[in-house]
């Protein structure tokens, strides 16, 4: 890390160069966001596209690891895009991430279906999913360096937090696009061909972002460094073969980016996750809470970015994720308060247990969805997480049927074939409620303007909550990064932690948290994995993560 040296705010406002910079880098990311997130919002209109040889839950499972093959290769495009733009400049890496990310994009809005081209379908598909986990991991480094090289001393961490703002902008476009395609098209119709819509459009938004990009110069922190020679010639080497250096990447992961990273995908994605799968909110209302949840939030990524100039990134990053671990279970029942009240209530006053030979039970831990459960006792287990039962597992007696007992009345469980009719009727006797349409319980919005009624606005208040959290740990991160390492290995250095704690911690938590909920019977029980990681940050950033808002990054 550099030499830490007082520096004072510039006076004024900023420049026009400088707005122009800010303005270019944000709008690629944004645009590049809204292109990752576009596969995630229409993984199951995907998975029947592309997958359509398989099973429904099979094709699912399918689609969502082509999902998350995006954020398990975002490291390596962090590790190759970040050694191009250390050695070439900027400028031209992020300009080559965008036209990946887009075209890409572009294809899978043209590919054909499996069942016009067959296999081809979904191989083509995951590499271009493939594609574009390498382009975003080469985008953020980039966008964030060039933008902070840009800034004046005492205002990065302002002027990075317009680049914080992307991830959140681009997600909230690509919702918007979405339901304003459904919503013009109707579900039929957007199903069989609409959702290819969202892709096509990303089109106008690259020739938008690339004409823009053209126009931009190198950063002059490093046009100042290659003049002079003082270039890195092995910036990989450097950064993570000499442990002076590879010591500053794994405290900036464990002691500050894992952290932020599922306190992140918590607040916005295993929320809208939370909704849909586990308390049954319809699409179109869960992405409608999510959206204005966002928009009442995003503008906290620059006040606390800018907060972070005064105070220092090093107490705003812990401090949201220590009040975040703490907090997070108490919010996400009082989202289910408010979402789901029936089944609220009977998670609390219904006793459901799974009765079995304890030898005929195995694991249920499936993160990735590629296990295939064949004992009775794992497919009870299975069905009652499928369904949002709280449950535990009883040891019955050796070669004994597996049953379901409900406040103590025991019922035979039948296969998935037989739809688990008694089971399911016993349950709603209980008191858990019917699914879809029958349960008028459940949270839904007609339109935008029912923020209005104070279950939605309850909702809302609450996802705003976890938005903030997301900004507090967010907004300074890109600066604080960008400050822990010299300019020769800025790019390399600080992109790799981001993208393993925001691509591997943070992206796949979704997954691993429903794992965690289906092999305990308790839908709260995958908050565990956000809240352990969050106060792992805390205690390594405290005594070792680095004050780094004063640094000189010239150097």
């Amino acid at each position: 890390m550099a030499t830490i040296t007082t520096t004072s705010p510039r006076a004024g406002g900023m420049t026009k160069d400088e707005r122009f910079v800010i303005f270019a880098s944000s709008l690629g990311t944004v645009f590049e966001w809204y292109d990752f997130y576009l596969y995630g919002s229409l993984a199951a209109i995907i998975g029947a596209q592309f997958f359509s040889a398989y099973p429904p839950a099979t094709r699912d499972i399918f689609a969502l690891l082509a999902f998350a093959a995006g954020f398990l290769v975002r490291p390596f495009g962090a590790i190759v895009f970040g050694r191009i733009g250390d050695i070439v400049g900027r400028k031209y890496t992020f300009l080559v991430t965008i036209l990946i990310m887009g075209i890409s994009t572009f294809i899978v809005g043209l590919l054909p279906n499996a069942a016009t081209i067959g296999i081809a379908a979904p191989i083509i598909l995951i590499i271009l999913r493939l594609l574009q986990g390498l382009a975003l991991g080469g985008e953020y480094g980039g966008a964030a360096t060039y933008v902070a090289e840009h800034s004046p001393p005492g205002k990065r961490g302002y002027y990075t937090s317009f680049i914080q703002t992307t991830a959140t902008l681009g997600l909230f476009l690509s919702l918007l696009v979405i339901l304003f395609t459904r919503t013009i098209l109707g579900e039929a119709d957007f199903a069989a061909w609409g959702w290819r819509i969202p892709f096509l459009l990303s089109v106008v938004l690259l020739g938008v972002s690339v004409v823009i990009r053209l126009k931009l110069n190198e950063s002059p922190v490093f046009q100042k460094m290659k003049d002079e020679g003082k270039g890195s010639k092995a910036p990989l080497t450097e950064s993570f073969a000499r442990w002076s250096n590879a010591k500053i990447v794994l405290i900036a992961l464990f002691g500050g980016v894992m952290g932020q990273g599922v306190v992140w995908y918590t607040g916005q994605f295993y929320a809208l996750f939370f909704l849909q799968s586990i308390l049954k909110v319809d699409g179109y209302t869960a992405n409608l809470l999510i959206a204005w949840s966002l928009l009442l939030g995003t503008g906290f990524f620059i006040v606390f970015g800018a907060l972070s100039d005064k105070i220092g990134r090093k107490p705003i990053i812990l401090a949201g994720c220590l009040i975040a671990a703490l907090t997070f279970f108490p919010i996400f029942r009082m989202i289910s308060t408010n979402a789901n009240p029936a089944l609220e209530k009977a998670i609390e006053t219904v006793k459901v247990s799974v009765v079995a030979d304890p030898k005929g039970c195995g694991d249920l831990f499936n993160p990735v969805g590629t296990r295939v459960f064949s004992a009775p006792c794992d497919l009870a287990r299975d069905f009652l997480a499928k369904s949002s039962v709280k449950y535990d597992t009883v040891a019955g007696p050796a070669g004994s049927p597996v049953k379901i007992s409900i406040n103590g009345t025991e019922v035979p469980y039948t296969k998935p074939a037989d739809s688990n009719a008694g089971a399911t009727a016993a349950l709603q006797a209980a008191g858990y409620p019917k699914p879809g349409a029958a349960n008028t319980t459940i949270v839904k919005m007609n339109s935008p303007i029912d923020i209005f009624r104070p279950q939605v606005a309850a909702i809302i208040g609450l996802l705003f909550v976890l938005v903030l959290f997301v900004t507090m740990v967010y907004g300074p991160i890109a600066a604080m990064l960008v400050e822990l390492f010299p300019t020769k290995i800025r790019y390399t250095s600080m992109s790799l932690p981001y993208h393993i704690g925001n691509g591997w911690f943070g992206g796949l938590l979704p997954a691993t948290s429903f794992a965690i909920v289906a092999s305990t019977g308790d839908i709260y029980s995958g908050l565990w994995y956000p809240v352990i990681f969050a106060l792992i940050t805390v205690v390594v950033g405290f005594f070792f993560l680095p004050e780094t808002k004063d640094v000189d990054i010239s150097k």
